[in-house]
């Protein structure tokens, strides 16, 4: 950690700061320059309480070396995570395809889909049970008789389920329907008590990125979970707010190459939420994929006309199966597997 200090610092006020970074169990480099005056803090910087040190009369900025997220962290691990969902593994080589409906609505649409789902020759299916709406008004879901609907649907096909959850009191209940992976949604990637939760089950994640969340934030996001012991983390990036009122989302394709970057573990992208539009999702599919997503989140509904949520942006089941043959020739080309 570096210790800037203000133009105006006197001897007494460098002292204090030594001092302080002592009592905390680090030593310190002090280069006094002849404008200002800059502290190494060296050892441990997690021992370090950055905000008492930036309390200190004369200091002007507190400005960090190492990285805050530490198990997430590329350095941490150098290889290329891959989590294993029921023997499928997503990272690495392989890229993974999860599709289906954005909501859980009946038996007979869910059973379509799922067809739907394997005859494309994806392997994972999503499904909300439990839906994050804007409107008070709007389809919430159908809570836990959608997880029984869902894996009713899925089983058939030998799908692992993914599914979002949005309350901490629902945990003990997704665990009793054996849901495959736990999504937390944009709406609470910063729930620090639900990522705790999750943290502490054996069970992968896939985190979405929050609409206005800085890579910094969302990688702290992780770090929450995967301090609770659980490291079966996935990123997800939905695209973020912006101006820009033409499509739903602007995705940033950017944060692929900057996870990859910044983190060991995989990084998927939904298209559907990004664009907003069906019409769009094979173009940003496209994008997502060569620019080295490990997967993607796709919503795909048997009858998108007749869906109770989000019908603009789901393919159907022919529209998944000519995307995943096009999604192929670029995975063939960058040396992955889909």
């Amino acid at each position: 950690m570096i210790i800037i200090m203000s133009s105006e610092t006197g001897e007494a006020q460098i002292k204090a700061v030594v001092d302080r970074l002592a009592a905390m169990g680090l030593d310190s480099n002090v280069s006094q320059g002849v404008e200002r005056t800059v502290i190494g803090a060296i050892g441990d910087e997690n021992k370090i309480d950055k905000e008492s040190i930036q309390a200190l009369p004369g200091v002007e900025d507190v400005i960090r070396v190492m990285k805050p997220y530490k198990i997430v962290a590329r350095s941490f691990h150098k290889g290329d995570s891959v989590v294993d969902i029921k023997g499928i593994k997503l990272g690495g080589n392989q890229i993974q395809v999860i599709a289906g409906p954005c909501s859980v609505e009946t038996q007979e649409q869910m059973n379509l889909a799922a067809q739907g789902v394997a005859d494309a020759g994806c392997r994972l299916m999503r499904g909300g049970a439990f839906k994050p709406r804007t409107s008070p008004y709007s389809f919430q879901g159908k809570g836990e008789e959608g997880l029984t609907l869902f894996r009713n649907a899925a089983e058939k096909h030998n799908l692992p389920i993914v599914t979002e959850l949005m309350d901490v009191r629902m945990l003990d209940t997704f665990m009793e329907h054996d849901v495959d992976v736990i999504q937390i949604g944009t709406r609470n990637m910063q729930n620090f008590d639900l990522l705790k939760e999750v943290g502490r089950i054996k069970k992968p994640v896939i985190l979405k990125r929050g609409m206005s969340a800085t890579i910094s934030e969302w990688l702290m996001a992780a770090e929450y979970i995967a301090a609770g012991g659980n490291h079966d983390i996935i990123f997800c990036e939905r695209g973020v707010r912006s101006f820009e009122t033409y499509y739903r989302n602007v995705l940033d394709v950017t944060a692929i190459p900057v996870l990859k970057k910044e983190t060991h573990l995989p990084v998927i992208v939904d298209p559907s939420h990004a664009g907003g539009k069906a019409w769009m999702v094979p173009a940003l599919s496209r994008a997502a994929i060569a620019a080295g997503a490990d997967g993607l989140l796709v919503e795909m509904h048997p009858n998108p006309c007749e869906a109770w949520c989000d019908a603009d942006q789901a393919l159907t089941p022919q529209e998944l199966k000519d995307l995943m043959g096009e999604l192929k020739g670029i995975a063939q080309v960058i040396g992955r597997d889909i």
